[in-house]
């Protein structure tokens, strides 16, 4: 087959691979739609299945409520769970306080808005709160924050792309010795990696309540068919990848995301597989050897048994050629899972294996992050009153009903449970569960310009797919980083 029709041929296949709309994921990438049960680390995302809008301003009471959704293993939208309970605990000590709580609109949003009555009359706090889309968050916190932001006491914020930002501007409050203090809560029942994504500079401004991983895709019948090993290693990936390829039938060994910058987040997994990471003692570490090699493999694993046209993928993209069932592996967030569980978008349904990033020299170390957190507002005058809130909104039993519908938190109490795995399928969970255990807290540079660290450090991935010399990349790009690194740790 020519290459050419290959391309045109999966271009026809992702076109008709329409995405599910959940509300979860943009998983990295800087202008996405949103998917899956998780998610997102995506800067820019449009969220459709919890009913928000994705422009413009929704703003009630939560006496209106409303019934809750979230994603199911098999990717339909189903009412989360409901009940009396998850107040326990809940003072009434600040009984007559009005909070004003942003939200996104976002499936964690959707999920926890009938259970806000619970809250308030347990507590005897009103709760005043509005909703954007997700892109219009950001922007109208800015606006609110810049121009003094007292009205607001507690908000939902995205820390891989600007949780140190919103610190470095002062907008987030210091939550660490509220957290420490409170015993019954148990900061410390909260995932190692996901409680590293919301501490900056060695403080906590934010609790996780929505969290993602690096997993491996595949396809049980093919590897099946061929005796192949579920990959534990890059070099057993490899290896299958080259065993799988088959591009005369329009079936691809692997694929994955190839644009510059969407492609970072991902190819973190990698990074830090080979012993490498983005930053080190304030300065840039990707011109380190192991980072080279990272870049190599990655290069190489694309431009040999990866899909045509890997430059211009993001996740959309290559999550469609696999659920086209053109590719027979993938790796990326586990948050994107039900987009391949929905018969009528996906064709290989019963044939989605899931498995742990695999092990480079260093070993395996997904990304575990923190892709939604709430966070207290710097200039509240309520700060107690709104992180008794946030107490309640992420206590044990308020997460295990938000993930018995599918919404991954980050307790490890809930995982441990029955209902805290019930939401996913079986495998996956299980995955999850490992992988959380090895989790890197950070999938992409640490830093307050995401968007331009991703474009800088991008480079040599997409010089490496081409072929190109990945050493001369790598220097180039290192000493291009190093000199953005000089300026904006210090500025906002």
């Amino acid at each position: 087959m020519h290459r050419s029709t290959g391309l045109h041929k999966l271009v026809t296949a992702v076109v008709a691979f329409t995405l599910l709309g959940s509300a979860l994921a943009g998983c990295g990438g800087e202008t996405t739609p949103t998917t899956g049960a998780g998610g997102a680390t995506g800067e820019a995302t449009a969220t459709t299945a919890t009913g928000g809008a994705t422009g413009g301003e929704a703003t009630a009471t939560t006496a209106t409520g409303g019934e809750a959704t979230a994603t199911t293993a098999g990717g339909a939208m189903t009412p989360a769970a409901g009940g009396a309970g998850g107040t326990s605990g809940v003072s009434d000590k600040y009984k007559g306080t009005t909070l004003n709580i942003v939200m996104a609109n976002h499936a964690w949003n959707t999920g926890i808005t009938p259970l806000l009555p619970q809250f308030e009359q347990a507590s005897g706090i009103k709760l005043n709160v509005s909703s954007y889309g997700e892109t219009q968050l950001s922007d109208q916190l800015t606006v609110k924050f810049t121009s003094g932001g007292g009205d607001i006491d507690a908000f939902m914020f995205r820390p891989p792309q600007e949780g140190l930002l919103f610190a470095n501007n002062g907008w987030l409050a210091d939550i660490g010795s509220m957290a420490q203090g409170a015993s019954d809560w148990n900061w410390d029942d909260f995932q190692k990696a996901a409680r590293g994504s919301v501490t900056f500079n060695s403080k906590v401004y934010g609790v996780p309540i929505v969290t993602e991983r690096e997993i491996l895709y595949y396809r049980k019948d093919l590897l099946q068919a061929k005796g192949i090993a579920v990959p534990k290693t890059l070099d057993e990936m490899m290896a299958a990848a080259e065993k799988l390829n088959d591009p005369n039938n329009g079936m691809y060994g692997f694929v994955a995301r190839g644009q510059q910058n969407p492609a970072v987040t991902q190819f973190s997994g990698y990074l830090y597989a080979y012993g490498g990471d983005w930053i080190k003692d304030g300065k840039s570490a990707i011109g380190s050897p192991e980072a080279v090699q990272a870049y190599k493999y990655y290069g190489d694993l694309l431009r040999k048994y990866g899909a045509p046209g890997v430059l211009n993928m993001n996740w959309p993209q290559a999550i469609g050629i696999f659920g086209q069932g053109k590719a027979a592996m993938y790796t990326d967030a586990d948050s994107l899972y039900p987009n391949l569980l929905d018969k009528t978008k996906s064709v290989v349904t019963d044939k989605v294996g899931y498995a742990m990033f695999p092990a480079g020299p260093a070993g395996s170390h997904p990304y575990n992050v923190t892709s939604w957190a709430l966070g207290v507002a710097k200039t509240s005058k309520n700060q107690d009153a709104a992180f008794e809130f946030v107490k309640w909104a992420t206590s044990k039993d308020i997460v295990a009903q938000l993930q018995k519908g599918g919404l991954p938190g980050a307790r490890d109490s809930v995982w441990n449970s029955p209902d805290g795995t019930a939401g996913f399928p079986p495998e996956l969970a299980k995955v999850i569960q490992e992988s959380a255990a090895a989790g890197t807290d950070h999938d992409r540079p640490q830093v307050v310009h995401v968007s331009q660290a991703r474009d800088i450090v991008g480079a040599p991935i997409v010089d490496s797919i081409q072929g190109k010399d990945v050493d001369a990349s790598v220097k180039a790009a290192d000493a291009k980083f190093n000199d953005f690194l000089k300026t904006d740790l210090q500025t906002k």
